[in-house]
């Protein structure tokens, strides 16, 4: 599931959802928002119910919305999500867009207390913590509840996974709200996939900053495929300045890493 689809019988939606294969296991990476993204997935003959682990990436309804339909599908994988996961999350005009509260108690539903944990071989979770305390406003209005006290969100609830395999290593990141710059300086993956929050940006007004993004993203031996939330405009400039190094993601692609 992502938000833009190029395949008549799939259905695209302001969310993100990604099945991986590795060479030992399945894994979902996100849940859309909505139950559409097991629609698409039976369409292209994925059968949900041979996954072995879920990640959800953070607290977001386009990143969990569709929880509840893939546990109906699916009756033995956890699903790993951050302690703060089920905290409230609100948007810059108050509208709520956290995950469904009924299931913050399902028996599958695993919080990951741990700063890096790995769940199966070649494959780490970190907590959004390892890249420290954010020295920028990064809430950009949004806001959670924490303690019952309302406060500019931190996206404390955000974790990345990384597999390594055949000698690379690949990031995924749902939404990089605590930075895409940031969590690459970090990580220093092979191929980062997931969305660079920048869809806020004007193409036009906002030129500058994207190419310097694009530059320094460019900087690094990395290769990016990206969508959801990057948005369409931010994408078209900074793909000029780094060509096939970035890469979109649409639903329905098959991607061979």
């Amino acid at each position: 599931m992502e938000n833009t689809c190029h395949c008549p019988e799939l259905v695209a939606e302001h969310g993100l959802s990604l099945l991986i294969e590795t060479s030992g296991a399945r894994i979902l990476f996100d849940a859309g928002a909505s139950p559409a993204f097991a629609s698409n997935a039976g369409h292209m003959g994925v059968n949900l119910a041979s996954v072995n682990l879920a990640v959800l990436s953070h607290g977001h309804y386009d990143h969990g919305g569709g929880l509840s339909r893939f546990l109906e599908l699916n009756s033995h994988a956890s699903v790993l999500v951050s302690p703060h996961a089920f905290d409230g999350h609100f948007n810059a005009i108050g509208r709520d867009i956290g995950l469904n509260a009924a299931l913050a108690s399902h028996p599958r539903v695993v919080r990951v207390s741990e700063t890096v944990c790995s769940p199966l071989p070649g494959l780490t979770l970190y907590a959004g913590s390892v890249l420290g305390d954010s020295a920028e406003d990064i809430a950009g209005g949004m806001t959670m509840v924490v303690d019952g006290v309302r406060q500019p969100e931190d996206f404390r609830h955000e974790q990345y996974m990384v597999i390594e395999e055949a000698g690379r290593r690949i990031l995924f990141s749902g939404c990089s709200h605590r930075g895409v710059l940031r969590i690459v300086r970090h990580f220093r993956p092979d191929v980062f996939v997931g969305g660079f929050h920048l869809m806020k940006l004007n193409p036009q007004l906002d030129a500058d900053a994207l190419l310097a993004t694009a530059d320094e993203l460019a900087a690094y031996p990395t290769i990016y495929l990206t969508g959801h939330c990057t948005g369409e405009g931010a994408f078209r400039v900074m793909q000029r300045r780094m060509g096939r190094r970035l890469r979109s993601l649409s639903t329905g692609q098959v991607i061979d890493l």
